[in-house]
């Protein structure tokens, strides 16, 4: 006679038969050894099933037989009843997994924000942070559109959070000649002063000296707007700044 223990393994024995394939197919399993785990329980399952069958195919006893198909459709909605939680719990796994997708692309496309990304400034090719791009584009704009003492606000405020950045030589030159536009020529010397002692490998360095020569000549010192032009065509001889300053020199004779 078979007992219920007997039949109690055989229905979890096909329990697990039928939640096997459902959590491979979730992505639980992906390693060799669980699948050949799998497949020897499978192959436990089918050997007990048909053991099974045969039991219950040769028993005389009809009341055994009786409560053996009692126990069988009992069984059968118990594992109905596994076979929807499975669904359920491979549903949660799918919505985790896409949840886990999401946050990944959200976090990269926030990284990707934040990643050096390759600027050309002045023939030169520098890496900038996004951040850095924004803050000198929206500084530049007040300084085209006119707006010279919100564009000096905004320059000043540039160079003090990225003194080393690729922008900072442009942005302390604009600087100065935010100033000019303002007629503060005082303070539009120092500014181009700056980028001369801060950034003297810039290619803005010759341009920053012919505007300092430009700001002495508005306060009428010749003396000292003659010397800047004599030392930027010494430093700096094969710019265009260049030679913008040996044709003021020349009209200043």
């Amino acid at each position: 006679m078979i007992t219920l223990s007997q039949f109690r393994l055989a229905a979890v024995a096909l329990a697990l038969a039928a939640w096997m394939p459902l959590q491979a197919s979730a992505g639980i399993l992906d390693d060799d050894e669980a699948r050949r785990a799998i497949l020897d329980l499978r192959a436990k399952v089918d050997a007990m099933s048909r053991d099974l069958s045969a039991r219950i195919d040769t028993k005389a006893d009809k009341n055994v037989t009786v409560d053996m198909l009692n126990q069988h459709e009992q069984t059968m909605r118990e594992i109905a009843a596994l076979r929807g939680q499975i669904e359920v719990l491979g549903n949660q796994i799918a919505m985790a997994q896409k949840g886990q997708k999401d946050l990944y692309a959200d976090l990269d496309a926030r990284i990707k924000k934040l990643e050096p990304r390759q600027e050309t400034i002045d023939g030169q090719t520098a890496e900038v942070l996004p951040t850095e791009k924004q803050a000198y584009d929206a500084a530049y704009a007040r300084f085209t559109s006119a707006d010279y003492a919100g564009a000096i606000s905004a320059f000043q405020d540039f160079v003090r959070r990225f003194p080393t950045s690729a922008y900072a030589p442009n942005a302390q030159y604009w600087l100065g000649n935010a100033y000019y536009m303002q007629r503060d020529y005082k303070n539009a010397i120092a500014a181009q002063e700056a980028v001369l002692s801060n950034y003297g490998t810039s290619p803005k360095a010759p341009d920053s000296m012919l505007n300092i020569a430009s700001n002495y000549a508005e306060l009428k010192d010749l003396k000292n707007a003659k010397k800047t032009l004599q030392q930027l065509v010494k430093k700096y001889p094969d710019t265009n700044a260049a030679q913008a300053a040996k044709d003021r020199l020349a009209a200043l004779k």
